[in-house]
């Protein structure tokens, strides 16, 4: 191409190249640039020329060059694959005719923010400082698999994609699988229609997904499997229609769900299972519309209310040491009700360990009691018999006051009746005063004797409550001992 095959347009963006300065074609600041197929040819630059400025530009003696253009048409398609450019590039409230192709290249800083463009090919990409597609509207797919980027990301308040229905397999609307990324991605209040793919990315700072829309019903809408973080993944006020599947992510600080709203009724809403995370932050979380997968995942802080949780969850194997807020074990309990496997014991242990964690006794004897409660149901019959025998009368040893109370209102009833009615004397004149509180308690602990059992006969209905009053002593001495000796094996 020669120079002198520049239009006037073309012409101000090479003069001001050698020296970094910039062009600004915008009639008023507040442009949109998804008007920019309305603009004349007074704000139209080929794509080429700008690939031979970039490629070829001598930049002037003492300065720095820099294609920084603002409100350009760019007709063609700008193609920079493999290239090797040591000039920053930024092309900011411009309209593509075109989507670029930046596969494969080494570039120095990349800043597309505000544009309008149908799409993005720079898988593979290396970028020595940040690339930047801040409040961009992209109608195409974003590639960034195996990008490398020293600095960030920033595609806050990008649109991309275009409204529809989306199906499992098709391709992406956003996805950087594999990518480098040095510092941060901050995508806060970014839409993506269609599926968002970062398998495997390695992101040294922090996800910021704060505000955003994640938008693909029916499939996955964020699929970040194996996904390594260095500091936190912020998604507060989140809008996920579709899958979010974090499977084997590893998040030292915070995954922060806080207000999130996850919407996938037909299929799971979020899948977390086998990750490590430090905190997992889902306060005041509407219920989540579809199931929600924490198997094997170990988390150091879960805070999540119950009604937050779907009526369908896996928490086979979750671990973790502390929950929030902190709440009467009675509302956590109808959660684990609803776990999709059936009775998971290690689920009620983990819960009554995370009241344990807390202090709070009393609400890891109630979870270890409804544990109970929940395997009786899994037994024979002959065996849930005595369970609930157990259960009625000392808790399973977590309530053993119960048993005293079954043995004062006993005690009760026999001195009442005995009292109004004393049985006879075996033999007369040898038979010691006849204590109708002591002769209830001979008959129902077979561990102590007053001498009165022995001493005195009932007869009639009399003796049916004796046989009562022994039985349940026996029962209740029985029921008692299990208990305890559980309570002291679990200490």
């Amino acid at each position: 191409m020669e120079i002198t095959d520049l239009t006037p347009a073309e012409r101000r963006v090479w003069d001001a190249f050698p020296s970094g300065e910039g062009v600004d074609f915008r009639q008023h600041p507040d442009e949109e640039a998804t008007e920019g197929h309305t603009w004349g040819p007074e704000r139209t630059v080929r794509a080429d020329v700008l690939a031979v400025l970039l490629l070829s530009g001598v930049p002037a003696g003492g300065q720095v060059p820099e294609l920084n253009v603002r409100g350009a048409r760019i007709t063609g398609k700008l193609n920079l694959r493999y290239a090797d450019i040591e000039h920053s590039i930024r092309l900011r409230a411009c309209w593509f005719e075109r989507k670029p192709v930046l596969y494969g290249a080494r570039l120095r800083a990349v800043s597309l923010s505000d544009s309008a463009l149908p799409g993005l090919t720079a898988s593979s990409i290396s970028v020595d400082i940040q690339l930047k597609l801040s409040c961009c509207r992209i109608t195409g797919p974003v590639r960034l698999a195996g990008a490398r980027i020293a600095g960030g990301l920033f595609l806050q308040k990008a649109v991309i994609g275009m409204p529809g229905p989306a199906e499992e397999g098709q391709e992406a609307a956003l996805q950087f699988n594999h990518a480098d990324i040095g510092t941060d991605v901050i995508a806060f209040g970014l839409t993506v229609h269609g599926q968002t793919r970062i398998n495997g990315a390695v992101v040294g700072g922090q996800i910021n997904l704060d505000d955003a829309r994640l938008l693909a019903p029916g499939v996955t809408a964020l699929h970040a499997e194996i996904l390594t973080v260095g500091t936190d993944l912020r998604a507060m006020r989140l809008e996920a229609r579709g899958r979010v599947n974090l499977t084997g992510s590893r998040i030292p600080g915070q995954l922060n769900l806080a207000y999130a709203r996850f919407h996938n009724p037909d299929g799971v809403a979020l899948r977390a299972s086998s990750c490590v995370v430090g905190e997992v932050w889902m306060r005041s979380c509407p219920t989540i519309q579809g199931g929600v997968n924490l198997r094997r995942s170990q988390l150091d802080l879960l805070h999540v209310t119950p009604v937050t949780l779907p009526e369908q969850i896996r928490l086979d194997g979750l671990t973790y040491r502390t929950l929030a807020p902190h709440l009467p074990a009675e509302d956590r309990l109808p959660a684990l009700e609803r776990e999709a496997s059936g009775y998971l014991p290690y689920a009620y242990e983990q819960l009554a360990a995370a009241y344990r964690t807390a202090g709070d006794e009393a609400g890891a004897r109630t979870v270890q009691l409804a544990k109970l409660r929940r395997h009786r149901r899994t037994l024979p019959r002959h065996a849930r018999v005595w369970g609930l025998l157990q259960d009625v009368t000392v808790g399973y040893g977590f309530r053993p006051l119960r048993a005293a109370g079954w043995l004062l209102a006993l005690l009760l009833t026999g001195a009442i009746a005995y009292g109004i009615d004393p049985p006879r004397p075996l033999k007369a004149g040898e038979a010691p005063d006849f204590n109708p509180v002591f002769y209830t308690i001979d008959l129902m602990l077979p561990i102590i004797g007053f001498g009165q059992e022995a001493a005195f006969a009932p007869s009639g209905w009399h003796q049916w409550l004796s046989y009562l009053l022994i039985v349940t002593g026996w029962v209740l001495a029985t029921t008692t001992a299990a208990g305890v000796s559980r309570s002291l094996q679990r200490q």
